[in-house]
Order: structure tokens, then C-alpha cells, then sequence
């Protein structure tokens, strides 16, 4: 391979175009596959790289463009030999060729046009004339370039930064205007976001300008439009164009979901910090075009289990972005046959998004990941929409009947939940015990009776409930839902676990005081062993509902003494 190599660049600094075209396209048939490279070469690969580049700057054929391209997205591969390609000169000639380039009045054009493009003048006038397509354009060529340039931004911050000063974003903005134009092929479309997806995360500049500046929601809910094939029947309702309301979506294709994704998760980044934002009327109704856009993701299906469930992962995520007074959107459409009716509302993506949780829940995997948005986004959403909140509450929180099994045992879908509420990622268990308490419409005494006491106390603990009570929620009235098996079975429930449990036989029968005396002092001395050799540390149940430390100095101060 070195000796492929460097015939290669002897060739090349020939000069001719015919045998540099005809060692490009050895090298590139060999490398074609190659994801890893040798360190010895390091030298030769970045002399070819610059060698390439220098013929990119010079009047070549076609053939011989597309082969200099092909040769740079092989090299951009390699991480550690990116020096060619990170200057602000390779950065344009490769913008320039993928149709990218924003060309200032102040900095006239140096290079020459990709050949059926036209001549690049000055402005931004040029810029657009840049990015539209032709008859003659060979978006080959533009296929390659964005691809290299999507190498660079991954691997190198230093080409991150010239593809932020380059201003590559406003191309890349111009182009994916012409989301309706068919002639733009996939590749183009699906590296044109890739490009915008790698900058929005790693650059907070460019996330900045592509909201502000570039109207970066609406451009992108419009391209997700535009590849969902939608119609709108009804404000902030959505539809399939060419289905009758009401008839099955197919699945998507496997394009249509390829670029869909990306999409979602361009908007995820520049949406990121905006959940608890207060939002204007104007931004308000953008975030409610967007949301209706969402739930139509969320009713649709990829093609294979797998593909959808990751399809409505970036779907859920984006959903958790949304300030939360505009997820009602998932609450407009009317009614349908074969919807999921609850209180008059539709409920199709409420449900859904509990289908989406539960899956996530068995799975049992990086639930922080894959867990949290989900659940997260069920909890907000029960807690200022009372339908939502009630309907999730009867799927999640039905009438309590078995009280012979603890509350962390069975396949019911509170059971789950219980269980994870005693998980050792903090994060997780207090998402699940959140969730449960909003549905129990934070109050302490129905929270108990569905976790149990035991599980509860975490929470109750954390927001200073351990006296009992309600949290400061804003809920309708409770309604009674003990059911006749409950009630009767009531006065002998062990809060703590939650269930009817087994008289034990006490161990202290027949002992004589003397001698339950003794057992006492005994577990005081354990006790007291424990805590100065720091194992334990004494607390004591404050007036705020929360636990305090006791120093060894400090008598307790118990409440019962004090109500005495």
C-alpha cells in the first residue's frame, strides 16, 4: 500500500492530468473501504492530500474533479492527518465544489467554479445563484465535497472553527430552502444536514446564528414538511398528503427516515435550552407548528422495529425541547375512528409516548438515555393538562386491588416503575418516583398507598413531605378510587411495604422485663458503636419535614415528647 501510495503522489507531481487521474482512481478503488490507516504513512497521506488540493485550484475535466474528491474524502478519514485540509484556502475550495460557499463582497472569488455552475460573483446574490441546481451540474462532485467536509468537522475543531468564520452554515441554509425542489438528489440533502447537525453541536455560534439569523426552526420544520410529504387539513392538525384523514400510515421509506432524523436532531440542538423558556406569541405558535409536526413523527413508523423505535427516540427528545404550554398540540386533532378516545380528547400520542416509555422500561438499557426524555416528558405533560394526567393515571395508576403482592412486584407497568425507584442511578429513580407522585397529584397519603411507604421516602425525604401532606401542586379535587377490596383490606396494609403481610409471632413473648430490658441496651449499645465509628449517622425528623443529622451532644428532640 506505501508503494501504491507514493506512485501515486509521483505521479501527481507530474502535473499531467491524465496520469494523475489514472493513479487517483487505482488509489481510490483500493482505499475505497479503508477506515483505518497506517502511522507510517502519515507523511505521504498529507503530501497527497496537499498535492490533490493544489489540482483542485487549477483547471481540471470532470472526471479528474470527481477523482481529486473522492481522493480528499478517503484522506479527511484519518484524523491525524487533516493539516491540508483545515485552512481557511481548502476549506473554501471544498465548499465551493459541494455548492456551499458564501462569497462576501469584500473577498472576491479565487478559485475556479465547479464546472456547470456558472462563474461565483460577489455577494450574496452569488451565493444563492451557488447553491441552486442545473441541467449541468454534477452533483457527484457535490456529494464528495460535503462528505469530506463532514470528515473535517468531525475530527478537527480547527476546521471547525474556519467552517464557522467561512459562514458554510448560510450555504448550507440557502440550499435546504429548496426542500421542494425534487432536483436535488438524497445525498445531497442527507449530507447538507449532516454538515448542519455537526456544527449546531459543535459550534454554539453557529447554533446561535442558525436560530436568529437564519430562522433555523422554521427552515427546518418546513424541510421536515417537505420530507414527510405532509397536508394540513386543520390548523396544527397533519395528514399524509394522498391518504384519506383517518386511513393507516405506511412506513416510511428508508430515505424519507434517514433525513427525517438528522433533522430532528439538528432541531434538538438549537432547541435544547428552551423547555423552561418563556416564549413570545410569535415563537409560541412556531413551537406549536413544530410540535404538531412531532406528533405526526410520533403516530408514524419506520420500516423494522429498530429503525422505529431509534426514529421515535429523536422524536421524544425534540418533544422534551418544547416549552411546555405548547404540548397541548398533542391534544388537538379531532377524534377519529379508531383513536384513542379519553374524556372527549384524543389521546393517540399520549398513548403512544406510554407505549414508547414501557418498551424503553423492559429493555432495561442506559435507561438515563433512553428512559428519561420519555418519562420526563409524560411527567410534564401530566402535570398541566388535567386529560393527560387522568388518562395516565388509569393506564399507569388503576384502582388498587391486589394489596397481597408488595408494590415493586409484578409485570404491571406500576410495578416497573416502583422498582426503579429504588435504582442506584439517582437520576433515574427520582424521575420514576416524580412521575408516579404527579399522578397521584402530589399527595403524599395516595403516593404511599401505590409505592409503599419504604419506596416513597426517597422522595418525601428530598422535598420535605416525611410529616405527610401535599406538595404545592395545582390539582382538581380528589375523587374517591378505593376499591371494595382495598377498603377492606386497609386497616391491615403495612405502610412501609405497601401490602397485607403475615402476623409474625413476636419475639419478645415470654421474655420477663428484666430481660427485654437487657435486648434493649443492648441494640442502644450497637447503635451507639456504629455511630461513633462514623457507619451510621443519627437523624432526627425536622418542623420543615426533612431529616437533620443529631450530634453526639444534642439530646433528641422528639415530637412526641414535645406533644406530651
Amino acid at each position: 500500500m506505501n508503494m501504491d501510495l507514493k506512485g501515486t503522489i509521483e505521479q501527481m507531481e507530474t502535473g499531467e492530468q491524465d496520469a494523475a487521474l489514472a493513479a487517483l482512481q487505482s488509489y481510490n478503488t483500493e482505499m475505497n473501504h479503508c477506515f483505518t490507516f497506517s502511522k507510517d504513512d502519515e507523511r505521504d497521506r498529507e503530501l497527497l492530500g496537499g498535492l490533490v488540493l493544489g489540482f483542485l485550484d487549477s483547471e481540471l475535466q470532470p472526471s479528474c474533479q470527481l477523482a481529486c474528491l473522492e481522493t480528499v474524502r478517503i484522506l479527511s478519514r484519518d484524523k491525524h492527518c487533516l493539516e491540508p485540509f483545515i485552512s481557511r484556502s481548502a476549506m473554501s475550495t471544498l465548499a465551493r465544489y459541494a455548492g456551499i460557499a458564501v462569497v462576501s463582497t469584500a473577498t472576491p472569488a479565487r478559485s475556479q467554479p465547479v464546472e456547470g455552475q456558472g462563474e461565483e460573483g460577489e455577494g450574496e446574490e452569488a451565493a444563492e445563484e451557488a447553491s441552486r441546481p442545473s441541467e449541468n451540474s454534477d452533483q457527484e462532485l457535490i456529494v464528495e465535497s460535503l462528505k469530506s467536509i463532514s470528515n473535517i468537522l468531525l475530527h478537527n475543531e480547527t476546521g471547525q472553527a474556519v467552517a464557522a468564520d467561512l459562514q458554510l452554515i448560510k450555504g448550507v441554509a440557502e440550499r435546504l430552502k429548496q426542500c421542494h425542489d425534487p432536483t436535488w438528489i438524497h445525498e445531497v440533502r442527507f449530507f447538507d444536514l449532516r454538515i448542519t447537525f455537526l456544527l449546531t453541536a459543535l459550534r454554539m455560534d453557529v447554533r446561535a446564528q442558525l436560530v436568529q439569523e437564519l430562522h433555523g426552526i422554521s427552515l427546518l420544520g418546513n424541510q421536515l414538511d417537505a420530507t414527510l410529504g405532509l397536508c394540513w387539513p386543520d390548523t396544527l392538525e397533519t395528514a399524509r398528503a394522498g391518504l384519506e384523514v383517518g386511513e393507516q400510515l405506511p412506513p416510511l421509506s428508508r430515505q424519507q427516515t434517514e433525513l427525517t432524523m438528522e433533522i430532528l436532531k439538528i432541531l434538538f440542538n438549537i432547541t435544547f435550552d428552551t423547555s423552561r423558556c418563556k416564549v413570545d406569541e410569535e415563537e409560541a405558535a412556531e413551537y406549536r407548528h413544530l410540535g404538531a409536526l412531532l406528533r405526526h413523527c410520533l403516530m408514524s413508523h419506520a420500516d423494522g422495529e429498530e429503525r422505529t423505535e431509534e426514529f421515535h427516540s429523536h422524536t421524544v427528545n425534540l418533544l422534551g425541547n418544547l416549552p411546555l404550554p405548547c404540548l397541548d398540540v398533542l391534544l388537538i386533532p379531532k377524534v377519529q375512528q379508531g383513536s384513542i378516545e379519553y374524556m372527549g380528547v384524543n389521546m393517540d400520542a399520549v398513548n403512544m409516548l406510554l407505549e414508547f416509555m414501557e418498551k424503553t422500561l423492559d429493555r432495561g438499557c442506559k435507561l438515563r438515555e433512553t428512559l428519561l426524555p420519555s418519562l420526563s416528558l409524560l411527567t410534564e405533560s401530566a402535570r398541566i393538562h388535567r386529560e393527560t394526567r387522568k388518562f395516565l393515571r388509569s393506564k399507569v395508576l388503576p384502582p388498587l386491588r391486589d394489596v397481597t403482592n408488595k408494590p415493586e412486584v409484578g409485570s404491571a407497568l406500576r410495578n416497573k416503575l416502583v422498582r426503579i425507584m429504588t435504582s442506584i442511578d439517582t437520576d433515574v429513580k427520582d424521575c420514576a418516583a416524580e412521575f408516579l407522585f404527579v399522578l397521584c397529584k402530589e399527595s403524599v397519603s395516595r403516593f404511599i398507598k401505590y409505592t409503599g411507604y419504604g419506596n416513597a421516602a426517597g422522595l418525601l425525604a428530598a422535598r420535605g413531605l416525611l410529616r405527610g401532606g401535599r406538595d404545592s401542586g395545582i390539582y382538581s379535587e380528589d375523587e374517591e378510587s378505593d376499591t371494595e377490596e382495598y377498603r377492606e383490606a386497609k386497616a391491615h396494609i403495612n405502610p412501609i411495604t405497601g401490602v397485607v403481610e403475615e402476623e409474625q409471632p413476636n419475639p419478645m413473648e415470654g421474655m420477663t422485663e428484666e430481660q427485654k430490658e437487657l435486648e434493649a441496651m443492648k441494640l442502644v449499645h450497637m447503635f451507639d458503636r456504629l455511630s461513633r465509628n462514623n457507619l451510621i449517622q443519627p437523624m432526627q425528623l425536622g418542623m420543615d419535614g426533612k431529616m437533620r443529622e443529631i450530634s453526639p451532644e444534642e439530646p433528641a428532640n422528639s415530637d412526641s415528647e414535645e406533644e406530651a
